[in-house]
């Protein structure tokens, strides 16, 4: 199944287009599955049928989903008490009742990453549209399942688990008690749980469509966007510019919008496949207004993005590792190496990234910011090889 993430800035109309575009596709002849994190159903508002916590038809070969984060925050929490019942018991702790549980913070992101994986790995549909968050609570969504596989890598590594059996004897020795059976379990089915959401969102069909309004703050916004998807590996397949003006506003008072939305189309079709959507004059509603739009269609090819490993070994003695990051700034770029990952900052973004095999053998010996693309020098070190016996 061939998914497509849609974000954008507050305000630019990403749900509409996620909606527009699920439609397109479902008229097309895909049976299609359109997610939406919005708390309150703008996307009912723009199909012209409310949606909500079941998948529901909308219209012919489209579904509409809108996950409750309430609910499965619940869900979770009963199960996670269920589990860890001796434990509670032991300590005295009185449970937690339905009624009274609220999400906490991070929840919501958790519960919504889950629908995700659930909704990709269905067999009903052949494309998952996906209306995220505005723009910088999505890049901290995409960025969330690799961390928390991290950290709980670090926390309960799995290389522990296998010594299970001496757990209680090494709990004596020790004299600190050793972690449950039932917490190995949990970290490793949440470990399967977000390495099936992070498969989804670095599959080499998914494709990401890029909303805003043409204008100065677009502008902004697609530059510090398109420099965050690139520090997470990925790259919009579409601009979709939205709300555009018609030229014919030019001779009145909008000449100075019109004269904005221009440059800033003119800057965007520099760098991306830019998609002008016309403004309607109404906020979009129901199938015909959503039809009106012109958003993308659904490549069956997508291009996916590469951090390839360059051989200059036989002219500069050096292996180069290419990252394109569009919009970086120089000032902006830090880089540390730590054992076999490089961790990269570009700005307010960073990521901890594992090496290429043929990089961790090398050490650093540069890097430079050209054309909106990192190229790291990398050394090979006869002291970082394997010994030999």
């Amino acid at each position: 199944m061939r998914t497509i993430l849609i974000t954008g800035p507050g305000g630019s109309g990403r749900t509409t287009v996620a909606a527009a575009t699920a439609l397109r596709a479902a008229r097309e002849g895909s049976e299609t599955l359109v997610l939406s994190a919005d708390r309150t159903d703008t996307l009912g508002a723009a199909l012209g049928a409310a949606t909500g916590p079941v998948p529901g038809p909308v219209a012919p070969r489209l579904t509409a989903w809108r996950p409750d984060a309430t609910e499965r925050f619940r869900d979770d929490l009963a199960a996670f008490q269920e589990r860890a019942s001796g434990v509670l018991d032991l300590l005295g702790a009185a449970r937690l009742d339905a009624e009274e549980v609220t999400p906490l913070p991070g929840a919501e992101e958790l519960s919504f990453l889950r629908a995700l994986r659930d909704a990709a790995l269905s067999e009903r549909y052949d494309l998952l549209v996906v209306d995220l968050p505005p723009t910088a609570q999505a890049l901290a969504l995409l960025a969330l399942p690799e961390e928390l596989r991290r950290y709980l890598r670090r926390l309960l590594p799995p290389e522990r688990q296998a010594a299970r059996a001496l757990r209680p004897v090494l709990g004596r020795l020790a004299g600190v008690p050793m972690p449950a059976e039932w917490l190995y379990e949990t970290a490793a089915r949440w470990d399967l749980e977000l390495a099936a959401v992070e498969a989804v969102l670095t599959d080499r069909r998914t494709a990401v469509h890029l909303v805003a309004e043409p204008g100065p703050a677009g502008a902004d916004a697609v530059r510090t966007a398109g420099l965050g998807l690139a520090v997470r590996g990925l790259r919009p397949e579409s601009l979709v510019a939205n709300r555009v003006l018609p030229e014919s506003a030019a001779d009145g008072w909008l000449t100075s919008l019109v004269a904005q939305q221009r440059k800033a189309l003119a800057d965007w079709q520099e760098t991306y496949d830019v998609h002008a959507v016309a403004h309607l004059g109404r906020d979009p509603h129901g199938g015909d207004d959503l039809a009106a739009l012109a958003v993308p269609g659904v490549n069956p090819a997508a291009t996916p993005v590469e951090w390839p490993v360059t051989d200059r070994i036989a002219e500069d003695g050096v292996l180069v590792w290419h990252l394109p990051l569009p919009g970086a700034i120089r000032d902006e770029l830090d880089l540390v190496r730590r054992t076999d990952e490089l961790v990269l900052t570009a700005g307010r973004f960073r990521r901890i990234v594992p090496l290429p095999s043929a990089l961790r053998r090398c050490t650093v010996a540069g890097a430079a910011l050209r054309d909106g693309e990192l190229r790291i020098r990398f050394a090979p070190d006869p002291e970082l090889w394997p010994r030999e016996k």
